[in-house]
């Protein structure tokens, strides 16, 4: 074998596509040529995918037109050959009914771009909410070198003088409209103020909270998390990145040697000393499934559930994403995490190093913003993981952004049995409903939505709100917006649709809350739920399309809400003789 036939014979788009001295080498590269690529570019160089979520009807990644022309700098700084590809964008203040019910698609379409194509690495854009986990979802059934790279949050709001955060100020504010205490003049005059720079929600919503696992995972450079979108470090990390993919394919770098075990624990403490979205429970148990991982709900408490939340940030405190990234960001969190023995120090990570060497000398500079883990923001606030009757397989809720003294709590179910019922009641002044009152939301879960909603955190009755009342319990076997607060219990599994107990309760049941014994139960016999499951008439399956194949198909919250033909990794794609 020649020298060049060695070079080519180096990586899979030379073994597969461009390397071949044939006809089918001649139609992979001919038609390429007609971008203007010269014919060197073909000769051993990796190519290196970069696969990108930009859409106009995703605000948070419309800017990634303009970051992924600076990945591409450090690709052809390394020697690499960058092409970009699009894949379905998931954008999560447009897409309706859900973006979730379009993540496991989504990861489809990022598998199998990656597996039909000339591809040695990829380098993943991504940053609303749902293109983070659908993205690392697809790539690691592909397993190929792979690096994260988000698109950065957006700068803080300000309205009136004051901060609003993403998401949290609309919670905040739609109360008051409705309370009668701010006017709906006000109310729009602070739409343009909220959101007023290119990134993804500048809270610890699902987006923050999203590029804050990849980091934790080892899936990106250090700093990924916080680094603001329209700051040029943002940039620059981009082209570092585009450097990195390049060395980590001809190191043959693959996401399997960082998708480990103690990757995954890294990122469930991590989640909670930031004080994270519950959505990262369900999306890291999809990742994991995707690797042969195990990570399921009881991982979640026995790791997660007493590691105190060091971070200030909304929605479980008054701070916002630029001001976590001025005080240290997530690498300052991670150092402390290490330093308290709860960090794998060990686990690798994509620029080759361990988390550990990455962090270890990570500052701090402002303890406002991230405490010291000798001085939480908020003691024992990791995600909770209840059990009981009414939730078997169980359910999840954020300690930190809920009431104290709702965690323990016994109250008079109000059931409302679809989302539909819920907007055409909750505003009736005769709903017999008080602040002591359980609020019961049913068939809003994978299959009964379908897509799994962030409709978990119901607005309250205007009747309680006006006497002052800002949170009540709430359960359901929906999700809820990771910029939202309120002491809310999620993911019931199984859900209603399924015929899971939640389906089984009625108005004027007793639901008792006990958030420190990790507790949920429905106050109603055996025998009475018996009686009412054999009354239980299940929904319909839709008729057609992604829809119905994804009903078909879904699996429960507490299994991560993946199609159950996409779990376990297919291995690096193989090129096949095309012709």
């Amino acid at each position: 074998m020649s020298d060049t036939d060695n070079k080519n014979a180096k990586f899979r788009s030379q073994r597969g596509w461009f390397g071949r001295q044939d006809r089918d080498g001649f139609v992979h590269r001919s038609w390429m040529k007609n971008q203007g690529w010269p014919h060197d570019l073909f000769d051993g160089r990796p190519i290196i995918g970069i696969c990108n979520t930009w859409s106009e009807l995703t605000p948070c990644n419309a800017h990634f037109r303009e970051l992924a022309e600076f990945v591409k700098r450090g690709v052809w700084e390394a020697g690499g050959f960058p092409l970009e590809f699009p894949v379905m964008s998931l954008g999560e203040t447009q897409l309706r009914p859900t973006a979730m019910l379009f993540r496991n698609l989504a990861s489809m379409d990022v598998e199998e771009s990656i597996r039909g194509n000339p591809i040695d690495g990829v380098v993943l854009m991504m940053g609303c909410d749902k293109t983070t986990p659908s993205l690392l979802m697809g790539a690691a059934s592909c397993d190929l070198p792979t690096i994260g790279l988000s698109g950065g949050p957006m700068l803080r709001g300000i309205y009136k003088g004051r901060e609003i955060g993403s998401g949290t100020g609309v919670w905040q504010m739609s109360e008051a409209v409705r309370a009668g205490t701010m006017s709906m003049e006000e109310f729009t005059d602070a739409e343009a103020s909220m959101h007023r720079s290119k990134g993804h929600c500048m809270t610890m919503g699902t987006a923050s909270t999203m590029a804050s696992m990849v980091e934790a995972l080892g899936m990106s450079l250090p700093g990924n998390a916080a680094i603001p979108a329209v700051d040029a470090r943002r940039a620059t990390l981009a082209q570092l990145t585009g450097r990195r993919i390049v060395e980590m394919v001809k190191q043959d770098f693959r996401i399997s040697q960082i998708l480990k075990r103690e990757n995954f624990e890294n990122a469930v403490r991590a989640n909670a000393a930031i004080g994270g979205s519950t959505n990262a429970v369900i999306h890291l148990m999809a990742i994991a499934g995707r690797v042969g991982v195990e990570l399921d709900l009881d991982d979640w408490d026995a790791l997660g559930s007493h590691v105190p939340c060091l971070v200030d940030l909304q929605p479980s405190g008054q701070h916002l994403m630029e001001d976590f990234y001025y005080a240290g960001g997530l690498p300052a969190v991670l150092r402390e995490l290490g330093e308290a023995g709860l960090l794998n120090n060990d686990a690798l990570t994509a620029n080759g190093k361990s988390m550990w060497e990455n962090v270890k000398a990570a500052p701090c500079w402002n303890r406002e913003v991230i405490h010291a883990f000798s001085d939480p923001f908020k003691d024992k606030a990791g995600i909770a993981v209840l059990k009981g009757n009414l939730a078997p397989n169980g359910a999840v809720i954020k300690p930190s952004a809920a009431s104290p003294h709702l965690l323990q709590h016994r109250g008079r179910a109000v059931v409302f049995e679809s989302i539909e019922e819920f907007h055409a009641t909750i505003d009736r002044e005769d709903l017999d409903i008080d602040e002591t009152c359980v609020m019961v939301l049913k068939n809003c879960g994978p299959k009964g939505y379908p897509g799994m909603a962030e409709v978990g955190n119901m607005p309250l009755p205007p009747k309680v709100l006006r006497k002052g009342i800002t949170d009540m319990v709430r359960i359901s076997d929906a999700r809820m917006s990771g910029t939202a607060y309120g002491t809310v219990v999620l993911h019931t599994s199984p859900e209603a649709a399924v015929g899971g107990p939640l389906a089984l309760v009625k108005t004027g049941d007793f639901i008792v809350l006990d958030v420190p014994a990790r507790s949920i139960h429905l106050e109603v016999s055996d025998e009475e739920l018996a009686r009412r499951r054999a009354e239980w008439v299940a929904p319909p399956v839709p008729a057609r399309g992604y829809v119905k194949m994804y009903v078909e198909h879904v699996m429960q919250a507490h299994e991560g809400a993946d199609l159950d033909f996409l779990v376990g990794s297919s291995g690096a794609p193989v090129p096949r003789d095309s012709h």
